[in-house]
């Protein structure tokens, strides 16, 4: 079956208690990320109110001047934490840039003792945006949190124990990206091929999106037919990344998606998202999983750490030097 929309879930469902409404939630979310690749779910722990606080915030520091937005890029650490400015990031396989500003953060330092804070860089926060931290750290920890029993349904659907990433996940590499699509006064002006994110899967293990500002999140469909993506004010946007996609040897699938231009006529106006990028600690090994690695399913990823190919994709992106 080929989907026109994606499916839609509540994660309240997973975390009943009910054994029956936990099993088809599992079964319907392995069902989304073996076709689709993609879903949307409520039930996340943001509240309507929190969104529109943080996209507001997001806005007033993208709409600073360049020139102070600039003092909180920080060279050195491949774009991990803080600023990356316009004409950074070009999408593998592309050479044109995005037409995108962002901003990272990271996992907010837990003194715990792991000696996974030394890999880190530090969290970067405007100084001029107080709340900017505040509001940024809280989504991250909230999505995070709904990011790891998002997981857990996935270990079930793959017949792995429950808690089979929690330990591949503790204080990972997450990143919390807010984006800035900035408006173009002169379309005519733009290098041919220049959209605001060319066709991309995402690095991580999942990706959940905070709504949107605008319309424009499309995924390309198995029969290579483009589809938009819209979802409720209380959903969030789920897909599959590349490291999850190599650990099920494509039996869960990253599915390739874009941002694309708006209509001329709406050119000059900004466009602002926020995903969340589920990453796991980088010794996480992404050798295919032998349970998806059959006759019929040959194996055809080589074997690879999170941090190896985290690496590699930064250097393909054009944020990390070779």
């Amino acid at each position: 079956m080929l989907l026109e929309e994606i499916p839609s879930l509540d994660l309240a469902d997973f975390n009943s208690g009910d054994p029956v409404r936990k099993e088809k939630f599992v079964q319907d979310l392995g069902q989304a990320f073996n076709t689709i690749g993609f879903v949307a779910i409520k039930g996340h722990g943001l509240s309507n109110e929190f969104t529109q606080a943080l996209y507001a915030e997001v806005e007033r520091f993208f709409q600073s001047p360049d020139e102070l937005k600039r003092t909180y890029e920080i060279e050195g650490i491949a774009g991990q934490r803080g600023y990356i400015g316009k004409g950074k990031e070009t999408a593998k396989g592309f050479k044109v840039p995005d037409l995108k500003e962002f901003y990272h953060v990271g996992q907010p330092h837990k003194h715990d003792g792991d000696s996974v804070w030394e890999e880190y860089p530090a969290n970067v926060f405007p100084a001029e945006y107080p709340q900017f931290g505040e509001l940024t750290v809280q989504g991250y920890e909230t999505l995070e949190a709904a990011g790891k029993s998002l997981l857990r349904a996935i270990a079930l659907y793959l017949n792995l124990p429950e808690d089979y990433f929690e330990p591949r996940v503790k204080n990972g590499n997450s990143i919390l990206r807010a984006i800035h699509y900035f408006p173009i006064a002169d379309p005519d002006s733009l290098p041919e091929g220049a959209v605001r994110a060319a066709a991309h899967g995402d690095i991580n293990l999942i990706t959940l999106l905070m709504g949107a500002s605008a319309e424009g999140l499309e995924v390309l469909r198995m029969d290579g037919k483009w589809i938009p993506i819209t979802a409720l004010p209380d959903q969030v946007v789920v897909n599959v990344g590349d490291m999850l996609d190599r650990l099920t040897n494509h039996h869960l699938k990253s599915t390739i998606h874009r941002v694309v231009n708006p209509p001329r006529e709406k050119m000059g106006t900004s466009r602002y998202s926020i995903p969340f990028f589920m990453h796991p600690r980088s010794e996480m090994d992404l050798t295919c999983l032998e349970s998806c690695v059959t006759s019929e399913s040959p194996k055809i990823y080589t074997d690879m750490t999170a941090g190896a190919f985290l690496n590699e994709r930064l250097i393909e992106l054009g944020l990390k030097k070779k």
